[in-house]
């Protein structure tokens, strides 16, 4: 018989208790550990000039020997790094990549390497993997790790507590300056760009002699940034100024080019540190594909082991000088560096300048030096006091031989030399090691010589632990030292703003006379003059008509007066010509009007002269005259906003160069047939003008015209000297009187 089975006791489910925690706790406990992390432990670099990525790598080379010897496997360093640096062998390399001397990321490469490392200037060339690279530290690491051995700075212990490394690295130069460093972090970044070594030396040098150096003062002496890759730095030096006061501020880079004439091709030899030749080329092809960049037939990367080289192949006949602006302009070969100097001192983000940077890395550079000297002061004070003891055993070399000879037990020989020639421990311990052979008067005399010479070094480390001055004069020796051993020219060469030749689009737009129309529908025409002798009959949508047309040339600027207190600003080049068989362009689509907005005049435009005006009528019987002046823009502004009074809906709007006759006409068949002249000018743009028709209640203006001849006949008679006016009756052209 089966057994029957024993049915699961239901159990009672209880809900868990639902905690309510405010955003702002949830913030702070659970988000802000993480922030504070990612700022101090991972992305913002500190005095030293490293990311404890960077500390971590260069201190396991260090402690592998790799500062003298030969090179080792980039692999070996990358498995040795793990011990203090956790992570993926990749991420680990990739620090180790950018940091060699066949990268060309920083001015003074920290490893020396051999093999593919890639090019900072690339981003599509890959770096070799590890097990078949090299690499070893560059002897400018000696500057880095100088008194590293002597306390000059803090150690702590690493994330498994199996082995101690630095808190930072005692850089005997301000490594913070001279090495590009960039990091984002969580809700903040550091953007540092490099400085030429020697000038930073010559900066630092000046700050510790006179700490009242001004930022006029530093810009003689640390120029500009300098870049690895080189280039053009396009010198303004209020800009710089900034820069160096607040550590924030944008750096102009170019690119550099040679132009063979022979070959006919323009070889860019060196870029913007700040984009690669990559984001070029793409910029250049789609440009050709587009058919902007007409002046090129061919572009070529001939990067090899000479270095950097990007050819452009020129069509006949075109200036290289000039296509050269055009690309500026248009390119990435013209580019911005972005500065933003973050920096971690003492643990917490600060945003410096460049003089502040210099004040802070003094500081902490006096600390190691102080922190050194007091470790060779420990180290000499230590020695004298044993040769101190060593001299009393010279009045009785052989009582200590007697005594040790006598004494029976081993523990008991530093006890009884110390009663026997009242001597501390440690000076006993030191007698008692000496060597039989070394008990001789000889011996112990040359010791004991050293004495002296060690009280005066003791003496001397004292004096410069205790002066600031003395401190300060050790660290500009170092740099001075540094300086003459590692300093090379700048790569960056600068150009100063005011002799930049800037893009001149006219330069590369072919100039010829054309003829402009515009009809009431909003449809524009550029036509030749060739074209228009072939045909004079214009086609237009039905209803359309003619309702402007204009000679102009075809670099002239043009200006599109809409209902909608708006001008929107194109060139007549960026139309393409038409036939007079063709509709045209249909204005308010290629310049993005709004639903429902009208063109209501044009104007081409070679200069805006001051004398020169744009007349607006309204409805309500108002008028304005508004200096054309007014609406030159430095930039290249597409639409301006409130060109003119918005009060009254705009009835007609009519370019001034010289005084006309203007014929305005009411809804009750009456008008006034005035001069422009009447019409007072008004220097804002969004006055409302004065009354130059005195209308009666409901009345309103519906039509302003400089051409009443087509569509009356008596307009004379409609004939005003002053203003305000009242209308006279005037009778359409083909109406019976």
């Amino acid at each position: 018989m089966a057994k029957s089975r024993k049915k699961p006791e239901k159990k009672e489910i209880v809900p868990a208790e639902i905690t309510l925690q405010p955003i702002t706790d949830t913030i702070e406990k659970n988000y802000m550990p993480y922030v504070m992390s990612v700022i101090v432990s991972r992305a913002i670099p500190e005095i030293d000039g490293f990311k404890p990525s960077h500390r971590k790598l260069l201190y396991t080379m260090y402690k592998m020997g790799l500062l003298t010897g030969h090179r080792t496997k980039s692999a070996n360093v990358v498995g040795q790094t793990m011990r203090l640096n956790p992570h993926g062998d990749m991420a680990i390399y990739e620090t180790l990549v950018r940091l060699t001397r066949g990268n060309e990321a920083l001015l003074h490469p920290l490893v020396d390497s051999k093999g593919s490392f890639g090019k900072v200037y690339s981003r599509d060339m890959a770096f070799a993997a590890s097990r078949y690279t090299e690499v070893k530290l560059d002897p400018i690491c000696n500057e880095i790790f100088r008194g590293i051995d002597k306390n000059a700075v803090d150690f702590v212990d690493n994330y498994d507590n199996t082995m101690k490394e630095p808190v930072l690295l005692p850089t005997a130069f301000p490594n913070i300056l001279v090495s590009p460093n960039m990091g984002i972090a969580v809700g903040m970044a550091s953007q540092i760009c490099s400085f030429n070594l020697g000038e930073v030396c010559d900066g630092t040098i000046a700050v510790l002699k006179n700490p009242d150096t001004t930022t006029d003062e530093l810009l003689e002496l640390i120029k500009a940034p300098d870049f690895s890759v080189g280039g053009l730095l396009i010198y303004n030096r209020d800009r710089m100024r900034e820069v160096y006061e607040t550590g924030r501020g944008n750096i102009t880079l170019r690119a550099r080019y040679v132009y063979d004439k022979d070959a006919g091709c323009i070889d860019i030899v060196e870029i913007p540190y700040s984009t690669s030749i990559e984001v070029i080329i793409k910029k250049l092809t789609d440009m050709i594909k587009a058919g902007s960049l007409k002046e090129v037939t061919d572009v070529r990367d001939e990067i090899d082991l000479n270095g950097f080289k990007l050819t452009l192949d020129l069509r006949r006949g075109t200036d290289p000088d000039k296509l050269m602006t055009k690309l500026y302009k248009k390119t990435p070969l013209q580019d911005a560096f972005s500065c933003n100097f973050n920096v971690l001192i003492d643990g917490a983000p600060r945003g410096l300048g460049l003089r502040g940077i210099l004040d802070e890395w003094i500081r902490f550079r006096m600390n190691c030096v102080k922190r050194e000297l007091s470790f060779d002061l420990d180290k000499k004070c230590e020695k004298l006091h044993l040769l101190l003891g060593l001299g009393e055993i010279l009045l009785d070399i052989d009582k200590a031989i007697r005594i040790v000879r006598e004494t029976e037990k081993d523990e008991q020989v530093v006890p009884n030399l110390m009663e026997g020639f009242g001597i501390d421990e440690a000076q006993a311990e030191y007698i008692a090691e000496i060597k039989l052979r070394h008990l001789n008067r000889e011996y112990i005399l040359e010791r004991i010589k050293e004495i002296e010479q060690l009280q005066k070094e003791i003496a001397e480390l004292k004096s410069i632990i205790e002066s600031e001055r003395k401190l300060k004069n050790r660290i500009i020796k170092e740099l001075e030292q540094i300086k003459a051993k590692y300093a090379v020219p700048r790569k960056t060469k600068l150009i100063f703003e005011d002799s930049v030749e800037e893009y001149d689009e006219k330069d590369f737009v072919e100039n010829y006379n054309v003829k402009l129309l515009l009809t009431r529908e909003g449809y524009f025409k550029k036509i030749t003059l060739q074209s228009l002798r072939g045909s004079d009959e214009q086609a237009l949508k039905p209803g359309d008509e003619i309702m402007q047309t204009e000679d102009s040339d075809n670099l002239s600027e043009l200006l599109f007066v809409s209902d909608k207190q708006k001008i929107y600003k194109s060139k007549v080049s960026e139309f393409e010509p038409k036939k007079a068989s063709q509709l045209g362009d249909y204005v308010p689509a290629k310049l993005g009007f709004d639903e429902g907005e009208r063109v209501m005049a044009m104007r081409a435009l070679t200069s805006y002269e001051k004398e020169h005006y744009f007349v607006y009528v309204f409805e309500n019987g108002k008028g304005v005259r508004i200096p054309v002046s007014s609406y030159e823009t430095k930039a290249s502004r597409k639409k301006l906003v409130g060109a003119y009074s918005d009060a009254s809906p705009l009835v007609g709007a009519f370019y001034e160069d010289a005084p006309f006759d203007l014929l305005l006409v009411n809804d009750a068949g009456k008008a006034i047939y005035i001069s422009t002249k009447l019409i007072p000018e008004k220097a804002t743009r969004t006055a409302s003008g004065v009354t130059l028709f005195s209308l009666k209640k409901g009345q309103k203006v519906i039509l302003a015209t400089r051409t009443p001849e087509t569509l009356y006949r008596n307009f004379e008679k409609c004939r005003k000297i002053k203003v305000p006016a009242t209308g006279t009756s005037i009778e359409k052209a083909g109406e019976k009187s």
